[in-house]
């Protein structure tokens, strides 16, 4: 069965009449019948009673008929759908992110990308750094937002630059009071003793590095008294009172009873966002995303 038996049965179910299907369809009457007795054949569906002076559709036949439309309608919309997923207007986005781009620029990049590609399906997966790279690797998305590593990555993947914040101070409040509670900076050197709540390397290296620089510099090895691999987990521990973090300044957003964000004096450590794909991926949906980026 195909789509010209299909054109052939709805000419003769819309005229009830082989002469004026065939004229419709511009071919003779003979074909049309013998292939509309084959379609039936091929069914083993008796799709029209025909008499000598009528010809009318059975039961089968006009449910049929109502599927067949229906078919032929999404077969002529096939070149149209094509032209537009080569565009990157229809299809799929398996786009993974970092806590903190949440708290940041993922929820106005989504509905920007919403807005302009509508017929994109975007499905939304959180993920640490480590995870993103092995699931770029793995075909099992087709972008990622991380914390830029500090490795080389051209080899492998392309990125592109989308944010570069400071990190903040996140502490107990007992600890912010017995600092003056103030709004003003604060010196790494009031916070240094501080047990650290913070990652494992393995799932933010560069985060990790950086931080670890920040300590050497002053100083101090970076001795991590308490691990945490979500961010919202490390801030609710700082509530609890038994430690300290250095978090993106972003993480000011979320509000934790017990917790207080304070400014680092001098030059705070930076860490930047980036967004990374997999090199020479000509995926539509993907270059409609990053075309948003430019």
């Amino acid at each position: 069965m195909d789509l010209r038996q299909i054109r052939q049965f709805i000419a003769v179910a819309e005229e009830l009449h082989f002469g004026r299907a065939a004229e419709r369809l511009g071919m003779t009457q003979p074909p049309l019948s013998m292939a509309i007795r084959t379609l039936e054949e091929t069914l083993g569906v008796e799709l029209f009673r025909r008499t000598k002076r009528r010809c009318t559709l059975t039961p089968a036949g006009a449910i049929w008929l109502v599927h067949a439309r229906q078919l032929l309608a999404d077969a002529e919309r096939l070149p149209a759908i094509a032209q537009r997923a080569a565009r990157g207007e229809v299809g799929r986005l398996r786009l993974a992110f970092v806590t903190i781009a949440s708290y940041t620029l993922l929820p106005d990049l989504v509905c920007r990308f919403r807005d302009a590609f509508p017929g994109v399906r975007v499905e939304l997966r959180e993920a640490t750094s480590d995870v993103q790279f092995e699931a770029l690797s793995d075909d099992e998305i087709d972008a990622g937002i991380i914390i830029r590593p500090a490795q080389d990555l051209r080899s492998t993947f392309m990125s592109r630059p989308l944010l570069s914040e400071p990190l903040v101070a996140v502490v107990p409040d007992k600890l912010a009071a017995s600092l003056g509670d103030g709004p003003g900076p604060i010196a790494f050197e009031q916070i240094a003793d501080a047990p650290l709540i913070f990652f494992p390397r393995h799932f933010a290296p560069a985060y990790f590095d950086i931080v670890a620089d920040y300590y050497e510099a002053h100083g101090r090895p970076l001795q991590i008294y308490q691990e945490a691999i979500q961010m919202q987990t490390i801030i609710g521990l700082v509530a609890a009172g038994l430690g300290i973090s250095l978090v993106p300044q972003s993480m000011t957003a979320m509000n934790r009873n017990g917790a207080r964000y304070l400014t680092l004096a001098g030059t705070p450590p930076q860490i930047e966002v980036h967004m990374i794909w997999k090199k020479d991926d000509e995926q539509p949906a993907l270059r409609s995303f990053l075309s948003l980026l430019e």
